[in-house]
């Protein structure tokens, strides 16, 4: 656990004290140090297997003070803190008495939490480095969190204590009438137990809490130790005169313990080897090899070459410490009468390790942001110049907390997102009302009806997201921002509508041939509760289906969420970029929404006709025929969504814009000055843009700007609000033909667009 302090923070190149960082150490000379920590890390994982099995017969403080005396012993011997170094003042001793107690408190909470999850588990949780665990904290509460790449990290840092806590199939403790560990013949571990089981969960789930406490608390105890470490005359000193303090403060207790307390030490004399073990690997070669590696090489590096082995090597003596025959060489330390009952190895704990490799690895990396630049020009003299304040600006992080209360500002600021909000809400409420009534009456029914409400909440879910996506400003990556996610998320809802009807549909021919019988009890009001909450979602969303009609037309209003730039061109070429106001356009996110909500809708519909028919009938028959009934109507209404969406996915041009942009083209070929176009493209990006680009030829006594303006309104007054012009002077226009015959077809097949006609079938005929 010890961990060093920055005794030789101060040390410069050379190991001089005119400059801060590590030492300078050539590559060739590095290896050793990278080797040397990852033996260490692998010896370390051993003793806290090793120690594991010793605190099934030794009381975990008798275990913590043999621990700290094995440590103190050594540390005093070969540092001599008395009589090396300044005068420790009296201030300073209790600075130490803090410091020792600190560190008690932390080796009680981290071995308890090895009774109570096993050495592989605990190695996964509690062996990370101070960098990793500061660069977590600051993603999650810091503004300055390092980017991208660290929200990553800590997102797997996360998830890999979520799979410990949920999918970790280590139930030990569950299966045991008693805890073979941590015994309760002390006040101390039954108060411990006893604080795991007022948080309401088992032993094993308690202890990973504990565990992350603990890690918490350590890099705390590590940060404040840094300046007294400077202060009583280096690292070294400080941790000899901090462990002979903490065995004076633990002696009383322990003899105490040993006079009311029954050992279930048969002989401790073959105890010593593995205590010295346990000494040596945890304590003190791990303290050195970090203090001389965090010298040699930088933080950064010593945290990622150590976490990687330490990992690697817990998960291979998690599966092979309990075999049989490391199990009989071990037998010496058990009791005759004790059963070997070990943490498995499960599914969970591998998922959790190998997030919490990736995570380390990302989080201990030095943070990039700001070092790469964007050139931006040129010195008179030549020398390239970069702009790196924008792109460190560009890449800043914002804390989880700041970023959930921005984010629920942005929904409830905009009406589409704070209506899909307030219908998720309500959608959620009704699905732990029906949960939680099922719970309580035994209702299958009821339970999974919630369960398939809680199913539709996903698709509302990832509607909200992307409605809060499109609003994202652009970046340098995705310079035309995160509009399409919206037409993404509509293609998607639409999808999952059609796998829900095609199955509908194959249960009920399924039904119609066997028809069950049903019990309608609970039937009726569970179906009246959601058409209720379904019939609000309706009318909450219904503007969406209603405006989709209207852009097929031509006739939906947007707002306008455009900008204009100046034009510029080039003596020989040049273009013309313009943003301008929307012409309006579908909204694939909230029409997916309204459909799901629709379907929903329909189904509870079904299951009140269907229930009133057999009550009243007997007509059992009458409830694979509403589902069949039900999954064609959906099925005919997905369809519409999923070839819109799958159009503008596929950049075909806007249905409602083909004649407007063919009577367009018509008048740019007739501006003066303008001899000829190619290469005209229009698609929909958004539900608000409609983008183009297009190439002109000009003449060369002409104005470059005039034209410009003239084609961008032209094709602005068509819909086309982000466009790009790219302008040719005649003089390049005939320098290309005679450098390339190819060229000659292009104009050709430009001349050629002359004399194509507009069918109303949307279609171009020569």
């Amino acid at each position: 656990m010890e961990d060093k302090y920055g005794g030789d923070a101060l040390a410069g190149p050379g190991g001089g004290g005119g400059g801060l960082g590590p030492v300078d150490v050539p590559s060739a000379r590095l290896m050793k140090y990278i080797v040397l920590l990852c033996f260490t890390k692998v010896l370390k994982a051993v003793g806290l297997f090793e120690s594991y099995d010793l605190l099934k017969v030794v009381h975990i403080v008798q275990f913590i003070f043999i621990l700290k005396l094995g440590t103190a012993f050594f540390m005093v011997l070969f540092q001599k803190p008395f009589s090396s170094g300044k005068t420790i003042t009296k201030h300073q001793w209790i600075k130490i008495f803090k410091h020792a107690v600190a560190g008690c408190i932390i080796s009680l909470l981290w071995f308890f939490g090895l009774t109570l999850c096993g050495p592989l588990r605990t190695l996964l949780l509690f062996e990370h480095s101070d960098i990793v665990v500061i660069s977590l904290l600051s993603v999650l509460f810091t503004s300055s969190g390092g980017g991208p790449a660290k929200t990553r990290g800590a997102a797997f840092f996360i998830i890999a204590v979520i799979c410990l806590l949920l999918f970790d199939n280590d139930d030990l403790m569950a299966k045991m009438a008693e805890h073979p560990e941590g015994h309760h013949d002390s006040a101390l571990t039954h108060m411990l137990y006893t604080a795991i089981a007022f948080l309401g969960v088992a032993d094993h789930k308690g202890g990973v809490l504990l565990l992350v406490l603990a890690l918490c608390c350590k890099v705390g105890f590590h940060t404040a130790s840094r300046k007294l470490s400077i202060d009583v005359g280096g690292a070294k000193r400080l941790q000899a005169l901090s462990q002979l303090v903490s065995v004076l403060l633990l002696c009383p207790w322990v003899i105490v313990l040993s006079v009311t307390t029954e050992s279930k030490v048969e002989s401790w004399f073959s105890l010593i080897m593995p205590f010295t073990t346990v000494v040596f690997f945890v304590m003190i070669l791990d303290f050195y090899v970090d203090s001389i590696c965090s010298v040699k090489m930088e933080v950064s590096k010593c945290a990622c070459y150590g976490s990687f082995p330490i990992f690697i090597s817990a998960l291979l003596f998690g599966n092979f410490w309990t075999h049989p025959i490391t199990d009989q060489l071990r037998a010496m330390n058990r009791a005759a009468h004790q059963e070997s009952t070990e943490h498995v190895l499960s599914g969970g704990v591998v998922v959790s390790a190998v997030f919490f490799i990736l995570s380390a690895s990302i989080l201990s990396s030095p943070s990039k942001r700001g070092q790469k630049g964007t050139l931006i020009g040129y010195s008179p003299e030549g020398t390239p110049l970069y702009n790196f304040m924008g792109d460190a600006f560009q890449h800043s992080s914002q804390s989880i907390p700041r970023f959930i209360k921005e984010s629920l500002k942005q929904i409830l600021e905009e009406s589409d997102s704070r209506q899909i909000f307030y219908f998720l809400c309500l959608n959620l409420l009704f699905t732990f009302v029906e949960l939680f009534y099922g719970v309580l009456t035994n209702s299958l029914g009821l339970i999974s009806d919630g369960f398939h409400m809680l199913f539709d909440c996903s698709a509302l879910v990832m509607g909200l997201f992307a409605a809060l996506m499109s609003r994202w400003k652009a970046t340098r990556i995705f310079s035309y921002g995160y509009g399409r996610i919206e037409i993404l998320s509509g293609f998607i809802n639409g999808l999952f509508l059609i796998v829900i009807a095609f199955f509908v549909f194959m249960e009920s021919v399924a039904r119609l041939i066997d028809p069950p019988e049903l019990d309608t009890n609970m039937l009726t009001p569970v179906s009246v509760g959601g058409l209720i909450v379904n019939l609000i979602g309706i009318c909450a969303f219904s503007h969406a289906h209603s405006h989709s009609h209207g852009a097929s037309q031509g006739s939906c209003h947007s707002s306008d969420h455009g900008h204009s730039h100046h034009m510029h061109g080039h003596s020989d070429h040049g273009h013309g970029h313009s943003h301008g106001s929307s012409g309006g356009g579908m909204n694939a996110n909230m029409r997916g929404v309204f459909l799901h909500v629709l379907a929903d809708t329909l189904g509870s519909i079904g299951v009140i006709v269907s229930t009133i028919l057999i009550d009243q009938f007997g007509w059992f028959i009458a409830d694979p025929l509403c589902s069949l009934f039900i999954a064609v109507l959906i099925f005919l209404s997905v369809v519409p969504l999923i070839k819109d969406a799958c159009q503008v996915l596929l950049l075909r041009l806007p249905p409602e814009y083909e004649k407007e942009l063919h009577i367009a083209l018509e008048k740019i070929q007739k501006i003066e000055g303008l001899i000829s176009y190619r290469d005209p493209h229009f698609w929909r990006h958004s539900a608000s843009i409609v983008a183009g680009t297009i190439h002109i030829q000009v003449t060369s006594d002409v104005l470059e700007q005039r034209i410009v303006q003239q084609v961008t309104g032209i094709l602005k007054d068509a819909g086309v609000n982000n466009l790009t012009i790219q302008v040719e002077k005649e003089a390049y226009f005939q320098h290309m033909s005679g450098l390339s015959t190819g060229f000659h077809d292009v104009l050709a097949m430009t001349k050629q667009m002359e004399s194509m006609k507009y069918c109303k079938d949307g279609t171009y005929i020569m």
